[in-house]
């Protein structure tokens, strides 16, 4: 298990205002809206999600740069947890031709949206449950999703994703380094459920036996 950061420089081209996300729109209301996650969430108004999720290229050099450390090559099995709209498993067809992709997640509507290129590869799942066998994939990715889990999913969550892996994996979660981060991590979330630190989440790895890699983002 060890700490690496692939995202950094797409989580960091956002500028956000944590105040105004507070202040402009009730955020009991955002998050019920959010919480669906259909329409509202990845195409509606920036203060239910996204803001409108198209496919622009900003995953490319991420799928690069995982590509390059997990040695991926044509044959390999790729998995994403919470695979959205399917960009970035897109963009690491790309960048591996012959790689034999997979992903789910709880939205239809990311699912129904997805990029046409790679929505025969995608389905509607749960990351408690998935429906694969033992040792599937050579790398499960799980980039923003695990942390939507409560608490008693969330050692679920971590121990499937364990469980269809044979060889690597890769996730990323909201954390916080000091009380000013976890203020922004509260004032901007709308579907994170676990909030921890740096060494609850280590703890939490731990205790479900995770031994792939990890990174946090955080909302300086």
């Amino acid at each position: 298990m060890a700490y690496k950061d692939f995202i950094e420089p797409v989580h960091t081209s956002t500028k956000r205002d944590y105040l105004k996300r507070v202040i402009d729109y009730p955020k009991a209301k955002a998050s019920q809206i959010a919480k669906q996650f259909g329409k509202d969430y990845w195409d509606g108004d920036r203060k239910f999600g996204y803001g409108g999720y198209f496919y622009d290229g900003r995953w490319k050099p991420v799928a690069k740069a995982i590509a390059e450390h997990y040695d991926l090559k044509s044959g390999d099995k790729v998995l994403d947890i919470g695979c959205g709209k399917g960009f970035l498993l897109f963009d690491l067809l790309e960048a591996v031709p012959g790689l034999q992709v997979c992903g789910v997640d709880i939205s239809s509507y990311a699912i129904e949206n997805a990029k046409e290129e790679v929505k025969p590869y995608l389905s509607v799942g749960n990351a408690t449950h998935l429906p694969f066998k033992d040792n599937s994939f050579d790398l499960v990715l799980s980039i923003n999703t695990l942390h939507n889990l409560r608490t008693y999913n969330l050692e679920k969550g971590l121990k499937e994703l364990e469980r269809v892996k044979k060889k690597n994996s890769y996730i990323v979660m909201d954390s916080f380094r000091n009380e000013n981060e976890r203020v922004n991590l509260l004032y901007w979330q709308v579907t994170c459920e676990c909030f921890y630190s740096i060494e609850e989440w280590e703890w939490w790895f731990k205790l479900c036996n995770y031994t792939g890699d990890y990174s946090f983002i955080y909302f300086e």
